[in-house]
């Protein structure tokens, strides 16, 4: 049976821009990410993209709205912002400050029920009160907010957008503000699932994948050194994937398998006290290894 032109027309398309895709890997993929050495796909300025994840996050705290007191918010400060304080004292050690100047972290909570926590590219992170009911302690909360920030240190967005910008909405350019005049409303879901924080999956799961493995490992080492014990990042995912019952929460729905993710989690704990020894933060002392 001949396929309808519009199929035809579809695939061809489908392939040009996975042809273009590949083509650009081969060419820019020369950023190393911080800590594992992986060679990164980031073909958008970070600047253009946080400009632009910064309105989008300021659209979603309007539609959002942020706690404002409480033991909820201060608590995801403290635990933000010491994670904040190893990613500077690392990021110093290795001579890399410049890197860190196109952040500007900014932590808040959301009373929602959801199951979710993310980060935008350019550090402004989320966490919903729905996941606290998770991580039960201040230790897992660490595991969870240092495996956002390391989303965003891993530039794991700028891959993201970059890879769906051409496979997702089929352009064969890679300026945002070309895209999102084009096709606003997908752009700004890109932007969003970027992040983590998008309503819909998009076809890009087994790079998600991939990602969420790396950010599990620098997270692990990020938290370690802020002070808090990464050994409590394995029960924690074990609680997560236990949380929906037969459903487990979205949030998992692009990571790794929960019984291989903990062998792997156990097994870089030590790693991961080897940096809080090597790199230790001002204050971190003074809290429960």
């Amino acid at each position: 049976m001949v396929e309808p032109l519009q199929k035809q027309n579809s695939n061809i398309m489908w392939k040009k821009s996975l042809f273009i895709l590949a083509l650009l890997s081969v060419i820019f993929a020369c950023q190393k990410t911080i800590f594992t050495g992986r060679k990164s796909l980031n073909l958008i300025p970070n600047a253009q993209l946080n400009q632009m994840s910064i309105a989008e996050y300021r659209q979603f705290l309007s539609e959002n709205k942020p706690m404002t007191s409480g033991k909820d918010l201060d608590l995801v400060r403290r635990v933000g912002n010491d994670i904040k304080a190893a990613t500077e004292v690392y990021y110093k050690s290795k001579g890399l400050q410049k890197d860190l100047k196109e952040f500007a972290w900014e932590f808040n909570v959301v009373d929602d029920p959801t199951v979710n926590a993310f980060c935008m590219p350019g550090g402004k992170v989320v966490v919903y009160t729905g996941i606290l009911k998770v991580t039960q302690n201040e230790d897992a909360l660490a595991v969870v907010m240092g495996h956002e920030i390391a989303h965003a240190l891993a530039n794991h967005g700028n891959e993201r957008v970059s890879q769906g910008l051409v496979a997702q909405l089929g352009l064969t350019t890679l300026d945002l503000g070309l895209a999102m005049a084009q096709k606003p409303a997908q752009t700004r879901n890109l932007i969003m699932q970027a992040a983590g924080a998008g309503t819909q999956l998009g076809v890009l799961l087994p790079f998600s994948s991939k990602h969420e493995s790396e950010a599990d490992e620098i997270g692990l080492y990020l938290m370690a050194m802020a002070g808090y014990n990464p050994s409590e990042a394995a029960p924690f995912w074990g609680r997560m994937s236990k949380a929906g019952g037969s459903r487990p929460p979205a949030f998992l729905s692009t990571h790794p398998d929960p019984s291989k993710r903990s062998a792997k989690l156990k097994s870089m704990v030590p790693k991961a006290k080897a940096y809080a020894s090597k790199y230790p933060v001002p204050g971190s002392s003074k809290r429960k290894k």
